[in-house]
This record gives structure tokens, C-alpha cells and sequence, in this order.
């Protein structure tokens, strides 16, 4: 007999998880799904749902259209720009085994008459300048552009202008010159020229202002139009007009500076006229002038001015170095030394104002009110005006 009881020692059967039967059975259900899909396909057990058909490019009515853009702008070009012309500067070859004439440089003009089987064209005296021939390129609607010979009617270095001649046969427009002394800063402005001899093309800006005064040469200054307009090389004796196609300028030349986008400038429309006119007439400008040699006294030293004992708060005046025999400054009685301060009680600060109010508002044979101080003195003394000989253009 035993102490105890034995127990039953025959191990009990193992419980498995339900969650990791359902897991095994899924697998294995997916396994044989995938397996039997594609045999089901093809015995035609399964067919598959109809599919959408393919998009297609919806599209409405197509039309093929132009678009007429117009403005103030483009009517203004199209006035004008069949009288806008290329100017061609021809000049003998300085090879001496090729004698033929050969292109210096091009500029641009405006033709601005048309007469009498010929027709006038005005442009910078610096296009032509040194010219054995210049010649004429009138734009054509064809694109098949005319060149013609051209004669120079004469030209005026100080303002920059030459008038030209040639054969009306080609020119269909003649440009319309409007009043430059209206401007105003802001308005639009266009320039169209020969830019780099390319042909015409149109550059917009506006008027910075209507009236600026710059030195022209050591010893005249002019009235300008500064305008931001594009003005490149070639475009020189181009035509800066308004919104209306009027001539309002004539292009003469653009500065440029380091940092500086670049300063366009015409010769007022108004102030050209007259010039052109003299030009044809003449084949020059003729000019009143005194007959005297100036300085301007800002040039000089404080120890020149104690010499010439005039007032210390004086703002300006041109002293008078010397004085041409015979001239109306001599026959007037002024002398070197005189320190000229006023013309007809217009001041004058320096010898370029001088020779501007000259040019601007005396005529040769007219008189003119000298104010100087001679000495320490202040006088006047009236004179009559006569013609600028030809070295004093």
C-alpha cells in the first residue's frame, strides 16, 4: 500500500489560440483565392464589370481670328513714320588701291517738304559731317525700301542741323511739326529712327523736361527736350514726336554715364524752323554778333576780381578779353576788361547766355543795351548788331 493516492500522469491535450487560427486561415484562404482567380477568368466562372470608355479632347467650335490693336501710340507712328528716313554717309576710301566711296555712318531725317519734284529733308550735321555723298533711304510699304541721292542744302554746326534735297519720286509723307513750347513734363513722347542702321524702329517715354539748357561747346549752350525715350546711334536726325504725330523735336544726341540709364535730347521743333529756313535760304545760319572775345568771370581768381574792382556780390558776368577792330563792340566803345552783366536788362551770367540771347532774340542789324562795369562803375552803352563772320558760327 501507498502513503498516497497516485495522480493520473497522462499529459492533457494543448489548447491553440482562436485569434491565431482565424489569422493562419485567412492566409491561407487569400493564397488560394489568388491562385484560382486568373483559372476562374479564364473558364469564364467570373467576368469582369465593363469598363468606362476612354476620355476623349472635348473641344468647342474652333475660329481663327485677328486682333486690330490701335491706340494713341500706333495712329501717332503711322502718321509719321513714312516721312522718318535713313541717312547714309558715304566718304572716299583712304585705301589707295580701292578708290571707291565707302559707308562712314548712318543717321536718320525727316522730311518735312515736298515741292516742285523735290522733296527736303532735315538731320544732325554730325550724320553728315565730312560726307563726299550722302544718301536717302525712304521706306516703302513693299518692305522694298528706295535709296536716292541726296544734296546738302547747307547745315548750322552750333545747333546740330543740316537740310537736305532730293528727288520727290519715292516720298508718299511729309511729317508735321507741332509746337514744342506747349510741352509739358509727363506727356508722352516717341522717337523713331535708324537705329545702328537696322531701319525704322519706335521707342516710347515721356517728356523729363520740355526745356533744358546744355553746353553744346565751350562756348554755347542750347535749348533742348530731354525725354526718356530710347535715342541709340543712328536714331541722330530722327523725329521725336507727340501723341498726335506732330513733330515735336528733331533727335540730336544722347549722354550716357556710368549708372546712368541714359538721357535722350532733341532740338525743339520751334526753335529747328527757323533754323531749316536760314539753312535753305542761306546754306547757313546767319548770326548777330558783338565782335568781342569773352571769359566768364567765375572762371577767374577773387584777385582778378579785386582788380577788375567790381561789386563782390556780383552773381556773374562775362568778361571781355578782347575786342575785334571795327566791330560793333568797338565802334560801341567797349574794351577788354569790361565785365558784361546784362542785354537789354536781361541778366547775363556767362558768355554762353550771352551768345543764346543773341541768337534767340536779335536779328543782325537790330540793337542791343550792353550793361558792364568798367572800372568799378556800372554803365551802358547801345550798339547795332551786326553779322557773325564765318569763323564765328
Amino acid at each position: 500500500m501507498g502513503f498516497y493516492d497516485q495522480p493520473d500522469l497522462q499529459q492533457q491535450p494543448k489548447r491553440q489560440s482562436p485569434v491565431l487560427i482565424a489569422i493562419i486561415s485567412a492566409v491561407i484562404g487569400g493564397l488560394i483565392v489568388l491562385l484560382l482567380t486568373p483559372l476562374l477568368f479564364r473558364s469564364g466562372v467570373i467576368s469582369l464589370p465593363p469598363q468606362p470608355a476612354a476620355p476623349t479632347n472635348i473641344t468647342g467650335p474652333t475660329k481663327t481670328t485677328s486682333v486690330n490693336v490701335t491706340s494713341d501710340i500706333t495712329k501717332a507712328v503711322d502718321r509719321v513714320r513714312p516721312a522718318v528716313v535713313g541717312i547714309l554717309n558715304y566718304a572716299k576710301s583712304e585705301d589707295p588701291f580701292n578708290p571707291e566711296e565707302v559707308q562712314k555712318g548712318t543717321g536718320s531725317g525727316i522730311i518735312f517738304e515736298k515741292a516742285n519734284g523735290k522733296a527736303r529733308v532735315v538731320t544732325n550735321y554730325h550724320v553728315i559731317e565730312g560726307a563726299s555723298q550722302v544718301r536717302v533711304v525712304i521706306p516703302s510699304g513693299d518692305n522694298k525700301n528706295k535709296t536716292v541721292n541726296a544734296k546738302v542744302l547747307g547745315s548750322d554746326p552750333t545747333t546740330d542741323l543740316a537740310v537736305l534735297e532730293i528727288s520727290d519720286q519715292y516720298v508718299t509723307a511729309v511729317a508735321e511739326f507741332g509746337n514744342s513750347d506747349t510741352l509739358k513734363a509727363g506727356e508722352p513722347a516717341i522717337a523713331i529712327g535708324n537705329p545702328l542702321g537696322l531701319g525704322q524702329s519706335i521707342t516710347v517715354g515721356v517728356i523729363s523736361s520740355p526745356k533744358r539748357s546744355i553746353d553744346v561747346t565751350e562756348y554755347m549752350a542750347t535749348d533742348v527736350i530731354q525725354t526718356d525715350a530710347a535715342i541709340n546711334p543712328g536714331n541722330s536726325g530722327g523725329a521725336l514726336i507727340n501723341a498726335a504725330g506732330q513733330v515735336i523735336g528733331i533727335n540730336s544726341l544722347k549722354i550716357a554715364e556710368s549708372g546712368v540709364e541714359g538721357l535722350g535730347f532733341a532740338i525743339p521743333s520751334n526753335d529747328a524752323q527757323p533754323i531749316m529756313k536760314n539753312i535753305i535760304h542761306y546754306g547757313y545760319v546767319p548770326r548777330p554778333f558783338l565782335g568781342v572775345e569773352l571769359i566768364d568771370l567765375m572762371q577767374l581768381p577773387q584777385s582778378v576780381w579785386e582788380n577788375l574792382r567790381i561789386p563782390a556780390n556780383l552773381e556773374g558776368g562775362t568778361v571781355i578779353r578782347g575786342v575785334g577792330m571795327g566791330s560793333p563792340a568797338d565802334l560801341a566803345g567797349l574794351k577788354a576788361k569790361d565785365v558784361i552783366v546784362a542785354l537789354d536788362n536781361q541778366p547775363i551770367a556767362t558768355a554762353s547766355e550771352l551768345r543764346k540771347y543773341l541768337y534767340k532774340n536779335k536779328q543782325i542789324g537790330q540793337e542791343v543795351t550792353v550793361t558792364f562795369y568798367r572800372d568799378g562803375k556800372k554803365e551802358t552803352t547801345r550798339l547795332k548788331l551786326a553779322e557773325a563772320p564765318k569763323s564765328f558760327r
